[in-house]
């Protein structure tokens, strides 16, 4: 899963809420919206703007990572329950540069070495599960869908040769 990437991963800090969920919204509308009901992006729009969030984020009990290009996010990673990525949103400028792998990867270590989790799972989006299946997840479970929101169960389990590739 390792690439060198010219942008700068790293914890999200407070400040940086809005821009990144302003980051996700937009990349939902570019690449999400079409596959989803009215219901599903109002349920997605809620998720995003939700005050709870942020002050689980604040708190410290949502973490969000972000990849910076001279000081602008794009792209962010969260995590929620210390093991299930939440959401993952790369600008559509910068897909295909190793920006979604570098989040997730970061992600993925923090989860196995500083939380000591035996894996890491997701609810991936239609556009998303190709990306997932490409980085080694697998399904849980066929399509789902909750509140129009669609969506794949899947997990990666960490193994020592898979931490250190």
């Amino acid at each position: 899963m390792e690439q060198e990437i010219p942008y700068e991963v790293r914890f999200a800090d407070q400040d940086d809420w809005e821009e990144a969920m302003g980051l996700a919204w937009k990349t939902f509308l570019d690449f999400e919206a079409d596959d989803y009901t009215m219901e599903g992006v109002r349920s997605f729009e809620d998720f995003i703007t939700d005050s709870g969030l942020k002050r689980l984020f604040v708190m410290g009990r949502y973490q969000m990572m972000a990849a910076y290009d001279q000081g602008r996010i794009v792209g962010m990673i969260t995590l929620r329950n210390e093991m299930h990525i939440s959401l993952l949103f790369v600008d559509k400028n910068y897909h295909r540069h190793g920006i979604g792998r570098a989040l997730m990867k970061n992600m993925a270590d923090y989860v196995k070495k500083e939380l000591s989790k035996p894996r890491i799972t997701v609810n991936a989006s239609p556009y998303g599960v190709a990306f997932y299946h490409r980085i080694g997840f697998k399904d849980l479970g066929p399509e789902r869908q909750q509140d129009g929101i669609r969506y794949t169960p899947m997990e990666y389990i960490f193994s020592e040769t898979k931490a250190e590739q």
